[in-house]
C-alpha cells in the first residue's frame, strides 16, 4: 500500500502496526550531499505468519542520484517478493537498492517500495530504524490500530474533510450502496445477507447517464450517496463503458458505439457525465471511475498477428479510437477534483504473460497521455474486473516443481507468470511504474465473484504425481480455463470491500454487481447493442482463446447486466468467506 498522512488503515480487524523514523544523527553521509531522510514502514498481517510491507522513502537532504536502505527485522521474519526496489536479504538484516528509474530523489521527494514477507511469529515487532545510504533515521511513532466493517473504514485518526484530494480515496470513507442493486439482492431468498455492500454503477450506454427503466441515473445516485455520506467522506463508484467498438473480442458485451463513433462518445457520453460529476452537489463525494474495461487489452493479445487475432480488434487497433478515447475519457474526468480514475489491466488470465504484461503497461501509458490527458489523471489500475481469478491460491506458488517439472508447465498455468489477482496486481503496479506512472499509483482487485468456495473448495495440496495433479488438486479457481469468462459454474462471492487490504492495494472492491449477467447463453433481440457470443452458451466447446475448452457457462442466462438470480444464488451458495 501507498502511504501518506492519510495513509495508515488496516483491514477489518486487523492491527497495522506503523514505524515512522527521521532523521537523528549523520553517519557516513555520502560525498557532497547533506544527509537527512524519513522512513515509514507499514506491516499488514494476513495470517499464517504471512505480511505485506509498505515502506515509503522520503529524501530529506540533499538531492540523490542513487539510495540504499538498510534495516534489520528483530524476529524471524522473511522477504518473500519485493517490488520497485532490489531486495536482498542475509539474516536478519534487509537491503533494498534503487531501480534504474526510481534513484533520483529530490529534497523532500519520496519513493514507495515494499514486499511481501513470510515467518512472521505472533509477537515479532516491525524494525525499528532504518538507514538511508549510511544515514541513520532515528525516533519512532506509536502504532496505529484500526478496524474497518464491510463497508466503511474507521480511523483513530482524524479523517480528512470530505472534499479533501487523498492519496487512497478509499481509506476513512464509507462506500456507496446503490439501492437498486440492493433492492434486487435483498428481493433474493438470503439475499439481505449481502444486500448492504457497496457495488460499481455500470454506465454502459448513453441512455444510461439519465436512466433506464430499471435504473436510475448518474445524478439519482450522486443525490442518494450525498444523503448515505451524510457529512461523512464517501467513495462512489462507476464503470466508464461505452468506447466506440467496445470489447472487440467479446460479442455479450459490444456497445452501441459503432467503430467509427469516437465523436459521438465525447459529446454524447463522456461531456455529459463530466458535466455531471463537476456540479457543486457533489463535490464532497469521492468518485471513482473504472475506465473502460476489456478494450485497451485487447490491442494488445487479439489483434494481428497473434493467433488470437480478431478482425474487429484489428479495426480499432488501426483506427486508434480505443487510445483516443481512453485519454479523452482521463482528461475530462480527470479535470474534476474529486474524481479518482482508475484503468482496467483485465486479469492474471489474460494478460499474465510475459508477452502481455509489459506491453499493456506501456500501451495504458500511452492512452493516458493521449487526447490532452496525462498521466496525473490516473490514480491507479484495476484487476480482475468482472472476471472470477482467485484473489490467492494457497497451495500452489508459481516458484513451485514436481519431480522437476516446474509449475509453470502445467497445463493451467500454461508458463503464465502469476497464478491469482494479487501478486498479478502488485506485480503490474510496479511494471506500470517502470512504464513511466506516478510511483504513488494503487491497485483495486474486484473480488465480487472469485471467492470460490463451497463443497468443491480444496483444503489442501493437491497430489505430487505430475505437475498437474499438484496444481489441479489445489487450486481454488475451478473454472474449465482460464480464458473462461462468462457466468462461470460454480462461483462464489469473494472478500468483501475493505480499503487498504494488502501492500500496493487501494481495496477490494464489488465492481461487478454479483447477480447482473455477463452475457446471455442464446441468441436475444435487444436495442443496447449486446450480441450473442457463443462463450456464454453451456454446450460451447471453445476457441483459441480458451483452449478449445468447454465454456464453463451457467444455462439460461438473460442479457448482460440483467439480473440473472441462478447465478446469484449459486455465488451465494459458494461464497468465500461463507456467508
Amino acid at each position: 500500500m501507498r502511504l501518506n498522512g492519510q495513509r495508515r488503515w488496516a483491514a477489518a480487524g486487523v492491527v497495522v502496526a506503523t514505524v515512522v523514523a527521521t532523521l537523528g544523527v549523520a553517519m557516513n553521509a555520502p560525498a557532497g550531499a547533506a544527509p537527512g531522510c524519513r522512513v515509514d514502514y507499514t506491516a499488514n498481517p494476513w495470517g499464517g505468519g504471512g505480511f505485506g510491507a509498505a515502506v515509503k522513502i522520503t529524501n530529506l537532504g540533499d538531492a540523490i542520484s542513487g539510495w540504499t536502505l538498510k534495516f534489520t527485522f528483530p524476529g524471524s521474519q522473511r522477504v518473500a517478493q519485493g517490488w520497485s526496489a532490489n531486495w536482498t536479504q542475509s539474516g536478519a538484516n534487509v537491503t533494498a537498492t534503487n531501480m534504474s528509474w526510481n534513484g533520483s530523489l529530490a529534497t523532500g521527494a519520496s519513493v514507495d517500495i515494499g514486499f511481501n514477507g513470510s515467518n512472521a511469529g505472533s509477537g515479532d515487532a516491525n524494525p525499528s530504524s532504518f538507514t538511508l545510504n549510511g544515514t541513520l533515521c532515528t525516533g519512532q511513532q506509536p502504532p496505529t490500530s484500526t478496524t474497518t466493517t464491510t463497508t466503511t473504514t474507521t480511523t483513530t485518526g482524524n479523517p480528512p474533510n470530505p472534499g479533501t484530494r487523498v492519496d487512497n480515496p478509499y481509506a476513512g470513507a464509507k462506500m456507496y450502496v446503490n439501492p437498486d442493486w440492493s433492492a434486487k439482492a435483498a428481493a433474493e431468498p438470503g439475499g439481505s445477507r449481502v444486500a448492504n455492500q457497496p457495488t460499481g454503477v455500470w454506465i454502459d450506454r448513453i441512455a444510461a447517464i439519465n436512466g433506464t427503466a430499471d435504473s436510475r441515473g448518474i445524478e439519482g445516485h450522486l443525490t442518494e450517496a450525498v444523503r448515505q455520506a451524510a457529512g461523512s467522506p464517501l467513495v462512489i463508484q462507476f464503470v466508464i463503458y461505452n468506447l466506440p467498438g467496445r470489447d472487440c473480442s467479446a460479442l455479450a458485451s459490444n456497445g452501441e458505439l459503432k467503430a467509427t463513433e469516437i465523436d459521438r462518445y465525447k459529446a454524447e457520453y463522456v461531456d455529459p457525465i463530466a458535466a455531471i460529476f463537476a456540479k457543486p452537489a457533489y463535490k464532497d463525494l469521492r468518485i471513482v471511475t473504472t475506465v473502460e474495461i476489456d478494450s485497451l487489452p485487447n490491442l494488445v493479445t487479439n489483434v494481428t498477428p497473434r493467433p488470437t487475432a480478431v478482425p474487429q480488434c484489428d479495426v480499432m487497433k488501426a483506427n486508434g479510437n480505443y487510445v483516443t478515447g481512453v485519454g479523452y475519457a482521463l482528461a475530462k474526468l480527470g479535470a474534476v477534483s474529486n474524481v479518482y480514475n482508475y484503468l482496467d489491466i483485465g486479469h492474471h488470465g489474460w494478460i499474465g504473460w510475459d508477452d502481455n504484461f509489459g506491453a499493456t503497461a506501456e500501451l495504458l501509458f500511452q492512452a493516458a497521455n493521449a487526447s490532452g490527458s496525462t498521466k496525473a489523471n490516473v490514480v491507479g489500475f484495476i484487476a480482475n474486473t468482472a472476471n472470477y481469478g482467485a484473489l490467492k491460491e494457497p497451495y500452489f506458488t508459481i516458484d513451485d516443481s514436481v519431480n522437476g517439472t516446474s509449475v509453470r508447465q502445467s497445463k493451467w498455468v500454461d508458463w503464465n507468470r502469476y497464478v491469482d489477482e494479487l501478486s498479478y496486481a502488485q506485480a503490474f503496479r510496479q511494471r506500470a511504474v517502470q512504464a513511466g506512472f506516478d510511483a504513488n499509483v494503487g491497485m483495486l482487485i474486484d473480488t465480487s465473484r472469485n471467492g470460490w468456495g463451497g463443497s468443491a473448495r480444496p483444503s489442501g495440496p493437491g497430489a505430487k504425481t505430475t505437475v498437474d495433479t499438484y496444481v489441479n488438486g489445489g487450486r481454488l479457481d475451478r473454472r474449465i480455463h482460464l480464458g473462461n469468462w462468462c457466468n462461470q459454474s460454480g462461483a462464489g462471492l469473494g472478500e468483501r470491500p475493505k480499503a487498504a487490504p494488502a501492500a500496493g492495494v487501494d481495496a477490494y472492491v464489488w465492481m461487478k454487481p454479483p447477480g447482473e449477467s455477463d452475457g446471455a447463453s442464446k441468441e436475444i433481440p435487444n436495442n443496447e447493442g449486446k450480441g450473442f457470443d457463443r462463450m456464454c452458451d453451456p454446450t460451447y466447446p471453445g476457441n483459441v482463446r480458451n483452449g478449445n475448452s468447454m465454456s464453463g457457462a451457467l444455462g439460461d442466462a438473460p442479457l448482460s447486466g440483467k439480473w440473472f438470480s441462478a447465478q446469484f444464488q449459486e455465488l451465494m451458495r459458494n461464497a468465500y468467506p461463507a456467508l
